[in-house]
């Protein structure tokens, strides 16, 4: 079974093709579970997410389609949110909608003098170079334990973005990650295996093949995303991706309905 829970639409206002242009595409690439995972609403940021005036409009959206597309392709519904340290900026709305999944991803590091960094923004990258590469990896990885801590998640987005850039730790990466990948095992929670770090200067899939073991290790169930933001994304590198888990030791993925997991061979 071919699974890719990670996708967007124009909503977020940096993606680019109709939604049942996406389910077209996927439907072309055989995928059998497709899941849209818009960019949640939130206070914060609003170039680079949906607003929340729009949220009727895209879980209907997600629903026509899924009624229409029904003998041909498996449609979800989720929201990617991104986990604020501070909560008060994640709405209600969201964490508590009726959908099939939410991801949780952290996008944004918080400063001691609470400024909120947007790490994988090129328009930031010079921060890189203002701290220690090493606090800035354990810095991301504490907020990947408290977004597994907080239990308001299904799906880990893109464990390891911080690389993005390729601005990589001194110290052993799965020193760094272990605690946070504790939490995630301990929460429940299902880590994607993303494939847009193959289409970003890193040129290596999210998390990467040592934490990946690592996860197997710990018996952490996996699912496959493409985080499209384009419909040529869809299924992006597919056969790379599962052949990269398989390598390590995986057969199975997870798929999800209403919050319920379900474990398929792939």
């Amino acid at each position: 079974m071919r699974v890719d829970l990670h996708n967007h639409t124009t909503l977020c206002n940096h993606a680019e093709g109709t939604m049942e242009e996406y389910v077209k595409k996927a439907i072309e690439m055989k995928i059998d579970v497709f899941g849209f995972s818009e960019h949640a609403p939130m206070d914060f940021d609003p170039n680079y997410r949906m607003n929340l005036s729009l949220k009727d409009f895209y879980e209907n959206e997600v629903k026509n389609l899924k009624e229409k597309y029904k003998n041909d392709i498996e449609i979800l519904l989720a929201y990617e949110v991104d986990f604020m340290q501070d909560r008060t900026l994640m709405l209600d709305e969201i964490l508590n909608s009726d959908v099939d999944y939410l991801i949780g991803s952290v996008h944004f590091i918080q400063e001691k003098n609470s400024d909120l960094w947007g790490f994988d923004n090129p328009e930031f990258i010079g921060k890189y170079k203002e701290k220690n590469i090493d606090d800035i990896w354990t810095d991301y990885f504490r907020a990947i334990e408290e977004m597994a801590k907080s239990g308001y998640f299904d799906i880990v987005g893109h464990l390891d973005l911080i690389k993005v850039f390729k601005y990589l730790p001194n110290k052993d990466i799965r020193l760094i990650a272990k605690d946070a990948l504790t939490a995630i095992k301990k929460s429940g929670m299902v880590l994607e295996i993303n494939a847009a770090g193959l289409r970003k200067p890193i040129t290596e899939p999210y998390p990467s093949k040592n934490l990946l073991e690592l996860a197997y290790e710990m018996n952490i169930p996996i699912t496959f995303s493409s985080d499209a933001h384009a419909v040529e994304q869809i299924g992006f590198k597919y056969e790379k991706v599962t052949q990269f888990a398989k390598k390590i030791g995986y057969s199975k993925c997870m798929t999800f309905n209403k919050r319920d997991k379900q474990l398929v061979s792939f």
